[in-house]
């Protein structure tokens, strides 16, 4: 516990912030659902004042969300075993939200509210926060990587979701995950993902003066299981980083006009690593254990 411990205590510090507060399953060491994370071992190096949620809905766990209270969006969302199905995408979903984020009383999953109350708009983002916003749903854990059709539908809760640029979302991020999915052919029977955001670094805007606005995204994903080839390494890993801000610096990646400034950059893990960790203000940084 120690490791979690000191998590808090530096990500409190990044962010000035007093306390951290943990709901019924919303753990700190996402216990109940800690197999969508490779060796079962969490992130090291990312902390704050977070709210650990295990995403529980028709009676099953389907991935893991680090939660952002403060600005209703998850810092990394979502830890998910890649594995798709056949089906489409489902169709007339509503839009959920989390009932554990307002009281350790609820011991339900994540429902739909029609017209969600204060206590539940005080806690996380609402459906209406994105309409007329200019901003798509941006899912993190997306529909298409999911299997069974209840994993497909619990994507659509409103913690599995970020203010995105619809260009974005549509087109080169789009383009990231179908990518994604052709290397799951070769990754079979298990690829591990987790896909978080960062923040601007100062002045962030927020729509409906409530849901804070991503300046990137990112995401990093391993094969465990694959066989090496000669010229690869015992552990394949991938990541990437996307622009949701065509106006933004050149400082993590190049523009290309033929994006209109919606670029995604394919790295290392060792160099997302490095970028999260000098984004994010953090003395260390490892997304997956690596097994020797």
């Amino acid at each position: 516990m120690w490791i979690i411990d000191s998590f808090i205590y530096l990500f409190l510090s990044l962010f000035n912030l007093k306390s951290v507060v943990f709901y019924g399953e919303i753990t700190t060491d996402f216990k109940p659902c800690i197999e969508f994370f490779y060796a079962e071992t969490i992130p090291q190096g990312i902390s704050g004042d977070y709210q650990a949620l295990c995403q529980h809905y028709e009676n099953q766990y389907h991935f893991a969300t680090l939660y952002d209270r403060n600005r209703r969006i998850p810092l990394y969302h979502s830890a998910y075993i890649l594995s798709p199905g056949d089906g489409p995408r489902p169709k007339n979903t509503n839009w959920m939200i989390e009932p554990r984020l307002v009281s350790d009383k609820v011991n339900t999953g994540m429902k739909y509210q029609k017209h969600p109350d204060q206590n539940v708009k005080n806690s996380q983002a609402v459906n209406e926060d994105y309409r007329n916003s200019g901003y798509s749903r941006g899912h993190l854990a997306p529909s298409g990587h999911q299997q069974t059709e209840e994993d497909k539908e619990a994507t659509f809760t409103l913690t599995n979701i970020v203010p995105q640029m619809e260009k974005f979302n549509n087109g080169p991020w789009s383009l990231q995950e179908e990518k994604m999915l052709e290397r799951f052919n070769v990754c079979m029977p298990k690829m591990y993902v987790i896909t978080g955001v960062m923040p601007y670094e100062k002045d962030e805007p927020k729509i409906n003066n409530r849901v804070t606005v991503p300046e990137y995204f990112w995401t990093a994903y391993c094969c465990p299981t694959f066989t090496a080839g000669p010229d690869q390494n015992y552990f394949p890993t991938y990541a990437a980083v996307g622009r949701n801000d065509p106006n933004s610096k050149d400082d993590i990646l190049k523009k290309k006009p033929t994006q209109d400034g919606y670029d995604v950059k394919e790295m290392s893990l060792e160099d997302l690593e490095k970028i999260l960790q000098k984004w994010l203000k953090m003395p260390e940084m490892s997304l997956f254990k690596i097994k020797v």
